[in-house]
């Protein structure tokens, strides 16, 4: 058990420093390096996609809080913006999870890797929307979140490659763009977590140390340091070729998701 500990733990150091250097949950690395430490530790195969949506959506949380915090204190969220998102990304993350938990892990894999390459590209093209319109108004703005929420759900992200475009698109400034996404991100990972929790409730075969879908030793341990070196990649962010870093990230993802596929198809 250790040896696996220490696994997550590592996961949970590179994880914090991607999300500080990048802004974004970590999702995306997360879900395919613990499907194939689920897969080296044994554990049911039928399950290995479903156990690594959950306990990534999980291990987002802390994270989330602690970006949000930094964002907030350099005022830097729109808290109306996020009030109105919210119901919408409660009920789209939260509907997604029982999707996710319906379809079986090859769909599921297959999706998570064409969202990672889709992803990916934009990472190596480094493009924003241009700004061409106002932010919608509630039911707009109520169901553009439940999409977003619905896609993060299915892929166990914090839905900012996907709320920072709307925002900026929507002429939101990027840094406020980016401050707004993270306070989004929380109820996103918050509900995610929920519901891969209540859909795998009573699932037969699924490993000790679990509730539902989430594998609480790796949210543990994955947490406990991305917590930590989260602020480091933020501090990082200053001082390194964040555009060219990022185009290699996005390298690393397609070949990470790659790998998912061979280890699930």
């Amino acid at each position: 058990m250790l040896e696996w500990l220490l696994g997550f733990m590592a996961l949970g150091v590179v994880t914090g420093l991607v999300a500080g250097l990048f802004g974004i949950g970590g999702g995306g690395l997360m879900v395919p390096v613990l499907t194939l430490l689920f897969a080296a530790q044994g554990l049911p195969e039928a399950h290995l996609v479903h156990l690594a949506l959950g306990t990534s959506m999980a291990a987002i949380v802390p994270t989330a809080v602690a970006s949000l915090r930094a964002h907030h204190g350099h005022k830097a969220v729109l808290w109306p913006v996020v009030a109105r998102m919210a119901p919408g990304v409660l009920v789209g993350t939260f509907a997604a999870t029982f999707l996710a938990a319906w379809l079986t892990p090859k769909p599921l894999a297959i999706f998570f890797s064409v969202f990672m390459a889709y992803v990916a590209l934009q990472m190596i093209l480094n493009r924003r929307p241009e700004p061409s319109r106002q932010l919608p108004g509630t039911p707009g703005l109520v169901g553009v979140a439940s999409g977003i929420g619905g896609v993060s759900a299915l892929v166990a992200i914090g839905g900012g490659t996907l709320t920072v475009p709307f925002l900026t698109w929507c002429n939101v400034r990027l840094p406020v763009a980016i401050g707004t996404s993270a306070a989004v991100g929380l109820p996103i990972a918050v509900a995610g977590a929920i519901g891969y929790m209540v859909n795998g409730w009573g699932v037969p075969g699924l490993p000790a140390h679990t509730l539902g879908y989430v594998y609480w030793p790796a949210v543990l341990a994955i947490a406990s340091m991305s917590y930590l070196t989260a602020p480091v990649g933020a501090r990082l962010a200053h001082r390194l070729p964040v555009t060219w870093l990022k185009r290699l990230f996005a390298l690393l993802l397609v070949g990470l998701a790659i790998e998912m596929l061979r280890t699930v198809i």
